[in-house]
């Protein structure tokens, strides 16, 4: 049973999504709606995933999340908004969301991006992963960009496979069908990958492979 934190300043709607959420099967641990209590519930009751709205009164949604990615384990964060700005989208997947979420979106499309947070996916609402994707094309090409020496950790073929088909945006699943793999060794590729590149979500693993020119083929 996936573990799951609601974070949400309006109380008829996080009690809505707590409810969506433990009709649907999954273990909702706390429902808050503040930043900073965010933070401590997570220490405490260790969700695997955060459903995080970005306008709270003490802190913004994007500081919730960078602050969340501290913790140890460190849980999915899957923003649940309002807005689709770009510089929303941006702020909150920079600090270490792993998906982005639309209110308008309906019940079954949330719980299904609940789910496919929870296995390690980015999920977004449609048009918005083109932006981030967008974004971290723009930062590779910039002179700044930070690139890997060719000392650095080396990977298999099958991972730099595997990571090269993430950077263009497809899902896990879709990764192993086009690899013809199992989703769940489709998910054991990514962690070894994260662990010898020493990066910490899906997030910036997407931002390195487009730093290194792996989405241009």
């Amino acid at each position: 049973m996936v573990r799951v934190m609601v974070v949400d300043d309006h109380p008829m709607w996080r009690d809505g999504v707590a409810r969506d959420l433990s009709e649907a099967g999954y273990e909702v641990v706390a429902v808050v709606g503040e930043g900073r209590q965010a933070i401590r519930a997570a220490a405490a009751v260790r969700p695997q995933v955060v459903v995080l709205d970005l306008r709270l009164p003490d802190m913004s949604g994007a500081e919730v999340a960078a602050g969340l990615a501290g913790a140890e384990p460190a849980p999915k964060v899957l923003v649940l908004s309002a807005s689709a700005e770009q510089d929303d989208v941006l702020a909150a997947v920079k600090a270490g969301a792993s998906g982005y979420l639309v209110k308008s979106a309906g019940r079954e499309e949330f719980l299904d991006a609940v789910r496919r947070t929870a296995e390690g996916d980015a999920v977004f609402t449609p048009g918005l992963a083109g932006l981030v994707l967008g974004e971290y094309r723009r930062l590779a090409a910039s002179p700044a960009a930070g690139r890997a020496d060719n000392d650095g950790p080396r990977l298999t073929e099958r991972e730099t496979e595997v990571l090269r088909l993430v950077a263009k945006g497809l899902t896990y699943r879709q990764v192993a069908d086009r690899l013809v793999l199992s989703h769940r060794t489709v998910q054991n590729h990514v962690q070894n990958t994260l662990s010898k590149l020493q990066l910490h979500n899906r997030v910036e693993l997407v931002r390195y492979a487009i730093e290194q020119g792996l989405d241009a083929d």
